[in-house]
């Protein structure tokens, strides 16, 4: 049974990265710095157009005491954000990052 205390809530986007892979990040001004790496479902990196803002699910964690990375549970749901929606999302959550 996984801890749904653990999740919090996260606004992203994709992005094409120096390979040239579409990935995710997290928007800046919240709780975590835009290079923590972003494992999330498929369709947010291949159903949508590069630059596309989400709203998800998330939890810090790392996987057998590696790096640090956000995890998105692939079962549950994600929003599109707009510009305004994700402008008013962040200026509500502005934090220190981890």
């Amino acid at each position: 049974m996984r801890d749904i205390y653990a999740y919090r809530d996260v606004a992203v986007e994709s992005f094409i990265d120096h390979d040239g892979q579409v990935r995710v990040r997290p928007l800046n001004d919240q709780a975590y710095s835009s290079e923590l790496r972003v494992q999330c479902p498929r369709a947010l990196r291949e159903d949508y157009p590069v630059g596309t803002q989400f709203l998800v699910s998330a939890k810090l964690t790392d996987r057998m005491g590696g790096e640090q990375y956000l995890y998105v549970y692939h079962g549950d749901p994600f929003k599109v954000l707009s510009q305004q929606q994700a402008g008013t999302f962040l200026a509500d959550r502005r934090r220190i990052r981890i």
